[in-house]
């Protein structure tokens, strides 16, 4: 990239200009990365130390919520910040750099939720084999493949990025760096490119997106076949996994499956699933879960008295 660019540092436009708007978005985006960092930190904490969180669901519950900080992290952080500079400054390497993580996580969360949705087809759907079929080492080799899989997706997308001359201008036009709007700021067509962008985010985002809603068919269909006591607990715990799977897939779709030539970036969609979806899941899982709320009641108790103690 440093043969055919003269670009090094990139200016970045960020969310608002005004310099009131920043400073009150820098509170309140500041509060919502603690309550995402400290949220899923403690969904993390609860499952590792709790004896009675040790099934497979809670197993890739805890990193589905590490991905979560994970994930906010390479993009939230630096956003905050920025709220307080005069002039949003990144250089091109960190730009690819935060490219990369965030793809990587971004995709690596895709696959724990098309994980979860499997896992909960097995526990509804073949209940007598499901201790068999989801041992704690298939549960390993999930969350491996989940991992594996996104580094693999980011690796097409920064080979793709890496490739493209920049030789000014040097103004994103977002509030962090992605591929649609560096595609904007290379000097040379980059149709191509966005095809390729497509088809490596947009179809994994609905092709998972249509096995996970293939999933929940199949459950609810087999759920008439099991006691209302079994309904609800079963329709409760899918509840919580299908509000998550809309927050994170409808924006993704409607991000990745627009061509670039053609790419209007919308930031408040962007602000949503960067920000605001990550902040989300730790309440949509404890707040429809009783064993989740019922552990971390006494974590709290255990660390209470041991203070007093």
């Amino acid at each position: 990239m440093a043969n055919t660019s003269n670009v090094t540092q990139l200016i970045i436009i960020g969310l608002f200009q005004d310099p009131e708007v920043q400073r009150v978005c820098f509170v309140v985006f500041i509060l919502v990365y603690l309550a995402t960092v400290v949220g899923n930190g403690l969904i993390v904490l609860t499952v590792n130390v709790s004896k009675s969180l040790h099934s497979p669901m809670y197993f890739f519950l805890s990193y589905l919520s590490l991905v979560e900080i994970t994930y906010s992290s390479t993009v939230v952080p630096k956003f905050i910040t920025d709220l307080l500079a005069k002039i949003k400054t990144i250089s091109l390497e960190g730009c690819v750099a935060q490219i990369f993580f965030f793809h990587f996580f971004g995709v690596t969360e895709i696959f724990l939720l098309t994980v979860m949705a499997y896992d909960r087809y097995v526990a509804i759907c073949k209940p007598l084999h499901y201790t068999t079929i989801m041992s704690r080492s298939v549960c390993r080799l999930l969350v491996a493949g989940s991992w594996l899989g996104g580094i693999i997706h980011s690796m097409v997308q920064i080979l793709v990025a890496v490739q493209l001359p920049f030789c000014g201008p040097n103004v994103i036009d977002h509030y962090f760096c992605d591929l649609h709007p560096l595609f904007k700021l290379a000097c040379t067509d980059t149709s191509v490119e966005g095809v390729i962008v497509l088809a490596n985010s947009g179809l994994i985002s609905v092709f998972s997106f249509l096995i996970l809603v293939s999933s929940y068919i199949v459950i609810l269909f087999n759920l008439r076949n099991h006691s209302a006591e079994g309904r609800r607990k079963a329709l409760s715990t899918c509840a919580s996994h299908i509000t998550v799977v809309l927050l994170f897939f409808g924006p993704a779709i409607f991000l990745y499956m627009r061509p670039s030539s053609t790419f209007t970036e919308d930031k408040l969609v962007a602000v949503f699933y960067t920000v605001v979806t990550p902040m989300l899941n730790p309440i949509i899982y404890t707040l429809r879960n009783a064993e989740v709320k019922s552990a971390i009641r006494k974590l709290w108790r255990k660390k209470v008295n041991s203070v007093v103690e």
